[in-house]
């Protein structure tokens, strides 16, 4: 397979003249390959043996053409189910494409990949570089500069993904209906996406009920009674287990990104940060009134409002704030939030919006959505010095920035073509229609590479890799 890159490291000779020049480089005068110090690093065997199955273990060896290989470390490779990897060992074009994309054209020290905006792989697509935050693509950069005479080495904490296509959407495969529920932060997302699949031509019932990400699950794994679930927190083991147990292997679709927001009410004056402590400590109770907090705030007492435990945001919360901000185990921190004395709960989240608006001296919290919808009526506090917003959900920075999903199995969507037609449309458009359409929807779009990895999760359940 290497004569496929053949042509294009001719097509560039030119180009990799300007970063030859012998001697630039102290490692170049030591002979140790690319692939010499890929073999001796236990990191990136994962990595070295995908290039020997797809017959690239030799690219990087000896030669006077310098390359920059962004390595993923193992323990990226472990987060892919194992039927993806066998999809991949099954389509090896693929494989080979996704391992070409992380080599790119060009000897590029960590300095100077940051002071780049693109870089050109030997895959053929542009690998994108935030110099700001140490980053290409959607994957932080953990070690750099690993040279040796024909290149250097970076490690990478995820895998980059190249363009992959989906055949084209079938809104008239059928019209027999499709049933989703669950989390009502995910709710606005799927509606708006069952609105536009209805607009392409599906005149199938789509029915997106709310009832909270647990019971979504629950209805999907264990009573088999639905086609997706909208969860607003990644699946748990147990669940898993009860999918399984079902015929219904969960797949994972990754849609958006939601901050959530700490929100109070636009009479509240006094309240513009909160570390995680501090939110904690409101939420169970160990404070109860403001003054105790920051002593120049009000002595009042603190009303708070928290959405219901079968709500995702809820879990999220506990794992989150409370056992992160008082660092205990998220089932004390279960316990002790809903034993909490001076919550208000409620599953709707328009009813937390009315609580906390309703007094200067409460505080919420719910997904950017609902803050977003009522922000004239709301403020929202940063935490730990951090607004929420695109940027720093995306990054990581704004500490209660979550992913969003829908879950499906191979099963129903071979089973139920409108299902998989329907999580096509879904996956290739709700990224740009994010963007787009933020204002109304509230949530932010995934990065390049989870839509690729989403996409490449459809190609493996269609082609019935999930077992």
């Amino acid at each position: 397979m290497q004569t496929k890159v053949y042509w294009k490291l001719c097509a560039i000779g030119t180009f990799l003249m300007l970063f030859i020049g012998i001697g630039s480089i102290a490692a170049q005068n030591t002979r140790v390959t690319l692939a010499d110090e890929l073999q001796s690093n236990s990191n990136y065997e994962t990595f070295v043996a995908l290039l020997e199955t797809v017959g690239l273990e030799t690219l990087l060896g000896e030669s006077n053409t310098p390359f920059t290989v962004f390595v993923p470390s193992n323990e990226a490779f472990a987060q892919l189910p194992d039927y993806l990897l066998a999809y991949l060992n099954d389509n090896l074009d693929l494989l080979e494409r996704i391992l070409l994309y992380h080599i790119v054209v060009g000897r590029f020290t960590v300095d100077q990949v940051l002071a780049e905006t693109t870089l050109p792989s030997l895959e053929g697509g542009l690998v994108e570089v935030s110099g700001d935050l140490l980053r290409v693509n959607g994957a932080d950069i953990v070690d750099t500069d690993v040279l040796a005479f024909n290149g250097v080495i970076h490690t990478i904490d995820s895998i980059m993904f190249p363009e992959i296509s989906l055949p084209p959407v079938d809104p008239f495969v059928n019209f027999d209906p499709i049933l989703t529920a669950g989390s009502s932060t995910v709710r606005p997302v799927t509606d708006r996406m069952a609105e536009l699949f209805e607009r392409e031509g599906f005149s199938g019932d789509i029915s997106v009920e709310e009832n909270g990400t647990n019971v979504g699950i629950e209805r999907f794994c264990v009573n088999s009674e639905t086609d997706i679930a909208n969860a607003s927190r990644p699946i748990r083991d147990t669940e898993i287990e009860a999918c399984i147990a079902n015929d219904r292997t969960p797949i994972s679709f990754f849609v958006a990104l939601d901050a959530l927001a700490i929100t109070i009410s636009r009479e509240n004056d006094f309240v513009d940060n909160l570390t995680l402590e501090q939110l904690a400590q409101i939420f169970v109770g160990d404070v109860t009134t403001w003054d105790e907090i920051n002593p120049n705030w009000p002595i009042q007492p603190i009303e708070t409002f928290s959405p219901g435990a079968d709500s995702g945001t809820f879990v999220y919360f506990v794992s989150a704030v409370i056992a992160s901000g008082l660092g205990i185990e998220s089932d004390e921190a279960e316990a002790r939030l809903l034993n909490a004395t001076n919550v208000r709960f409620s599953e709707d989240d328009n009813v937390l919006v009315q609580g906390v608006e309703g007094s200067a001296y409460a505080i919420g919290y719910f997904g950017f959505a609902y803050f977003n919808a009522n922000e004239s009526r709301l403020r929202v506090v940063n935490i730990e010095g951090i607004t929420p917003n695109e940027s720093t959900a995306e990054s990581g920075e704004y500490a209660l920035s979550r992913p969003l999903f829908i879950y499906s199995s191979a099963s129903v969507m071979n089973a139920k073509p409108q299902v998989a037609e329907f999580i096509k449309y879904y996956i290739n458009n709700v990224r740009y229609e994010l963007g787009t359409e933020a204002d109304q929807i509230g949530y932010f779009p995934v990065n390049r590479d989870v839509l690729n990895l989403d996409r490449l999760e459809w190609l493996a359940a269609i082609s019935a890799a999930v077992r």
